[in-house]
């Protein structure tokens, strides 16, 4: 999937929007899946692309975060820790089958599916470029800043 469009998507998200992918035509956009709202890891990921938002906002980029929750439990995840960009609840997997993070996982001995903490970067004319998958959160935000930044070099 690397250099071709990604296909387009509308999912429910915070802030009472419905957001589509190609809204983000015309900039850059990072697009993070992780898997559970409120959980020490994703709640870390959160905060650190909160923490550079700024950054990212002067490189031409927009984050959305997306799980499997319910928009009422990402509004309260939104809250509860300032997130500035909205979260998308991908609830019937649309955008996680369109980026193929479901995977079988284990959790307390026994095997779930769920999501892989993957993290994508799409240009401005809406084709994947970089993608990291079986993400570790430390330092995971900074790596994809410092990735979008080297562009405009």
């Amino acid at each position: 999937m690397l250099n071709q469009p990604v296909p387009d998507f509308a999912l429910p998200a915070t802030s009472d929007k419905t957001i589509q992918l190609s809204d983000f035509l015309g900039k850059y956009v990072v697009v993070y899946f992780y898997p559970k709202d409120s959980t020490p890891g994703c709640t870390t990921q959160g905060m650190q692309f909160r923490d550079a938002y700024a950054d990212f906002q002067q490189a031409n980029t927009d984050i959305v975060g997306i799980s499997r929750d319910s928009v009422k439990s990402h509004e309260n995840f939104k809250a509860k820790f300032s997130f500035p960009f909205e979260l998308l609840a991908d609830t019937e997997e649309i955008a996680c089958g369109i980026f193929g993070v479901m995977k079988m996982k284990n959790m307390y001995g026994k095997q779930v599916r769920g999501i892989e903490r993957s993290t994508f970067v799409i240009n401005p004319q809406g084709e994947l470029i970089r993608e990291w998958r079986g993400v570790k959160v430390d330092g995971h935000a900074q790596e994809v800043l410092t990735f979008i930044q080297s562009l405009s070099r």
